[in-house]
């Protein structure tokens, strides 16, 4: 594969402030640079990236994160914690029996607290899974881009996950929302080899869309979705 998952991004009016809040909650550095900040991942954990922008509204988030818990003390630590950096509880509608704990983070991105005992999530680390609103056509196409295989495909949901394990991303499958803006959050891929360009080349065979430059000289893509993402050179 010629590209790399370098990040899931994020906007926000003050970048910054999610950044130091998620850089807490996941025990992670910040490096700010002059797009914004990012908390670098590893083989098995994803980056996330802040940068200036809208800030996230309940209901039009297309990505959410599931973060894991050990046991009942370390879910409940994990929902303090958040809370006491500038998170709050969220309604999504969620039910009296339900075990898990649905919070925003301070710029308004919505992400839940897993109870224990998730079998799914089990050896997938603190950062579990990314779930996104998505076909399973679009599944299978950043299946294909990061050579990551199929973990679940099952009723249209699907689910990739690094051959190193580690976070899994998940795509719920149809019906998607429809969308009257451009997404607050996207992938940001960087070139395997330090070809920008070759890494492109291959990313529009397997299905995507060129949209454009943005102003930092990343290439601007679209998946089958619609959904927007960047390639960066090395």
């Amino acid at each position: 594969m010629r590209s790399r998952l370098l990040a899931v991004t994020f906007e926000a009016h003050d970048p910054a402030r999610p950044a130091q809040f998620w850089a807490a909650l996941l025990g992670r550095e910040v490096i700010e640079d002059a797009t914004g900040a990012l908390l670098p991942g590893d083989d098995a954990q994803l980056g996330l990236r802040f940068v200036p922008g809208r800030a996230g509204q309940l209901g039009a988030d297309n990505m959410h994160l599931h973060l894991t818990s050990a046991d009942l003390d370390e879910q409940q630590h994990t929902v303090a914690m958040a809370l006491k950096l500038g998170g709050r509880h969220l309604d999504v509608g969620q039910r009296p029996e339900d075990e898990h704990v649905v919070l925003a983070d301070p710029a308004g991105y919505s992400f839940c607290v897993i109870e224990p005992g998730n079998a799914y999530l089990d050896g997938c680390g603190v950062l579990g899974e990314l779930t996104c609103d998505g076909t399973r056509e679009v599944g299978v196409f950043w299946s294909n881009v990061l050579g990551w295989p199929l973990v679940w495909d099952q009723d249209e949901e699907t689910a990739i996950q690094s051959p190193r394990g580690g976070t899994k991303v998940a795509w719920s499958g149809e019906p998607v929302a429809p969308r009257e803006e451009s997404n607050q959050q996207r992938f940001d891929l960087v070139s395997a080899a330090g070809d920008q360009q070759a890494a492109v080349d291959e990313l529009i065979s397997l299905g995507a869309t060129r949209l454009g430059i943005g102003k930092d000289g990343a290439v601007l893509l679209a998946d089958p979705d619609g959904n927007e993402f960047c390639v960066r050179g090395a």
